[in-house]
């Protein structure tokens, strides 16, 4: 029985409280130290909370917090009583062996609140299991989230001198010096690109902009083919506009410089066909994970990309697109629902320390609103729907052409099917930008660099 009841109690140590709250009362240095690790709320003896938020509040003043000062301190919020009083405050020096093993006494009150919370968690999960009106997906996502809330709160807030931190940052450029790769990220696949950026880096959101029909997607896939298939690096695509089976034939077409319109309605010459099965194979060997979902929630995205970064060891994400995911909060206004997903995708990116590339419109009138050499180009100003998805980006990448009707084609071509296209690097949080010139091959709806002189 004894047994039984002992193991309701939540976790704690008593002894460890006291120790902390004593420490703290005696060397004004273990305040700063304890600071570190504890709130308030980790004390679980209410009194011994009381009387940390009296310390905090007087450190916070630039007061030195000792038996005197906190007992008036209580007193004047009227708190003196609810923490066990002048004899129980003075009691708390008694019990501190040596005000040394402070961060010891802190880590053991912080384990114990992290416990505790976790007990907190597991039953909400428990109650929201057995409420068959909430959706298993979305409690499996939340109970994730607050997992990786409840890992992040407790990562301890300390300084470093400079002395510490130049041997690790050499350490990390010589490495690079050594090393046969010329990029520190993932590379695109597009050198004059990767030569400013340096590949696509880890926990960076990339966005790519474009007016509708200018080749998001193609320039998505033609770097996911670079990725997986040429460099044998792991990714994903998420895919909410195409089916998995349309986008494969896409890979499949600009792979084998198949025409896609032929692959699509099956009207193969023998010869293709030889070219379509090395390319296919080529393409069935690569580390490339396709998730089709429309009308994707933000949390089953969160939740997939977790999964995939995990088990299949991806090194960067793609998605098609960004406005194209619903939010939650449906009855938020457009505007903040696209706000709300663009600083889930930048929090996601570092979560797991990859790159995360997301595809976005760009409003239609921009092609209309400019005039002179730079006519028609997209700027910052012109993604849709949010400002807060160029506040959130680390790497904004716009595609570009000229609408220049011509009678025989209606574009500007510099070969049967080629048509100069513009990447505009507008913002890049640790880099220049600039303008780089690619070419689209419509017929096989992929770009490549354009050729050097």
């Amino acid at each position: 029985m004894a047994e039984g009841l002992k193991d309701k109690i939540p976790p704690h140590n008593e002894e460890a409280e006291k120790a902390t709250l004593g420490a703290m009362l005696l060397d004004n240095d273990a305040v700063s130290v304890a600071m570190q690790y504890l709130k308030p709320g980790d004390f679980y003896i209410n009194r011994n909370r009381r009387v940390f938020e009296a310390v905090r509040t007087l450190s916070d003043q630039g007061l030195k917090a000792d038996i005197i000062t906190i007992v008036e301190e209580l007193r004047r919020i009227g708190e003196l009583d609810g923490a066990g009083g002048p004899a129980y405050v003075a009691s708390l020096t008694n019990v501190v062996p040596t005000t040394a093993n402070i961060e010891y006494y802190a880590k053991v009150v912080q384990d114990g609140s992290l416990r505790r919370s976790l007990i907190r968690v597991s039953n909400e999960v428990v109650a929201k299991s057995f409420d068959e009106s909430q959706e298993s997906r979305i409690i499996l996502e939340e109970t994730q989230q607050r997992i990786f809330e409840l890992t992040d709160s407790r990562q301890t807030l300390t300084f470093k001198s400079i002395k510490e931190i130049i041997p690790p940052v050499i350490n990390i450029i010589e490495s690079r010096y050594h090393s046969k790769s010329q990029y520190t990220g993932v590379p695109s696949g597009f050198d004059d690109l990767d030569q400013y950026t340096s590949g696509f880096q880890p926990s960076e959101l990339i966005i790519i902009g474009a007016r509708p029909s200018i080749g998001k997607t193609a320039l998505a896939l033609t770097m996911a083919t670079n990725i997986a298939i040429h460099q044998k690096v792991s990714a994903a695509f998420f895919t909410l506009e195409m089916s998995d089976v349309a986008l494969v034939q896409r890979l499949i077409s600009g792979e084998a410089n198949i025409e896609s319109n032929s692959l699509r309605l099956g009207k193969l010459k023998p010869s293709e066909f030889s070219k379509l099965l090395d390319a296919a194979g080529k393409i069935y060997e690569a580390p490339l994970y396709i998730v089709d979902m429309p009308n994707m929630k933000l949390l089953d995205l969160r939740s997939q990309a977790r999964r995939l970064r995990s088990q299949q060891k991806v090194e960067i994400i793609f998605i098609d697109y960004l406005t194209l995911i619903s939010s939650e909060n449906s009855q938020l206004p457009r505007h903040e629902q696209v706000a709300e997903i663009s600083r889930s995708l930048k929090s996601l990116a570092r979560e797991l320390g990859i790159p995360i590339v997301a595809l976005s419109q760009v409003r239609r009138e921009v092609e209309g609103k400019r005039s002179g050499e730079h006519a028609g180009r997209p700027g910052l100003a012109d993604l849709r729907e949010s400002g807060s998805i160029e506040q959130d980006a680390d790497l904004v990448i716009f595609l570009h052409r000229d609408r220049k009707v011509e009678p025989s084609n209606g574009e500007v071509e510099i070969g049967p099917g080629t048509i100069p296209t513009e990447l505009i690097i507008a913002k890049q949080r640790n880099g220049p930008v600039g303008i780089i010139n690619i070419v689209f091959h419509s017929r096989f709806a992929k770009f490549t660099p354009k050729a050097k002189d």
